[in-house]
């Protein structure tokens, strides 16, 4: 199990640290990266929680992605890629880039935060339409109850899952 958890540890001490993993190394966490499912929950949680509330966070995400570990440990992320949404509200493209380039402005976010802000959208995929324009009614709600899963997976508390899901069902109120 530990040997597996390194592969999260690579992305989160070059997310944290600085570091930049080696082509070789990058290609056996790419290879192993279905492994990462033998590890427990709860260490994935803990490697989470550290990359998300590091100094990049984005990074973070970016190296989850093109390691192939994010559609292992949060499939419900990496199902954003390619979901577009109306350029007049989002010029920067789908909702896994506008996920990205909000986690770019966190800094050692607290926990609460970093998560909110990465599965805020995370319902959009779920309830896009096109009709006038493309439309995501009610991702919000589909949101938070996904969030829920997701959290509950990592087997985070309920006091935590209560915070994070405030963030993400009342994301919308905020613009209105």
């Amino acid at each position: 199990t530990e040997d597996k958890l390194r592969l999260l540890r690579a992305v989160r001490f070059a997310s944290v640290l600085g570091f930049k993993i080696e082509p070789k190394t990058f290609a056996v966490v790419r290879k192993l990266a279905p492994r990462i499912n033998e590890v427990s929950q709860e260490r994935v949680r803990d490697e989470l929680v550290k990359m998300f509330t590091g100094p990049d966070p984005a990074l973070a995400l970016t190296l989850l992605d093109k390691s192939g570990l994010l559609k292992e440990v949060l499939p419900e992320v990496e199902k954003m890629k390619g979901v577009q949404q109306p350029r007049k509200y989002h010029p920067e493209g789908d909702v896994f880039r506008h996920t990205k380039l909000l986690l770019a402005q966190l800094k050692r976010p607290e926990p609460v935060l970093a998560f909110g802000c990465l599965l805020h959208d995370v319902g959009k995929p779920a309830t896009f339409k096109r009709a006038d324009r493309i439309r995501f009614n009610g991702h919000d709600t589909v949101g938070a109850r996904m969030t829920e899963a997701i959290l509950t997976r990592l087997r985070f508390s309920n006091d935590y899952k209560e915070k994070v899901l405030a963030c993400v069902d009342g994301h919308m109120r905020i613009k209105d």
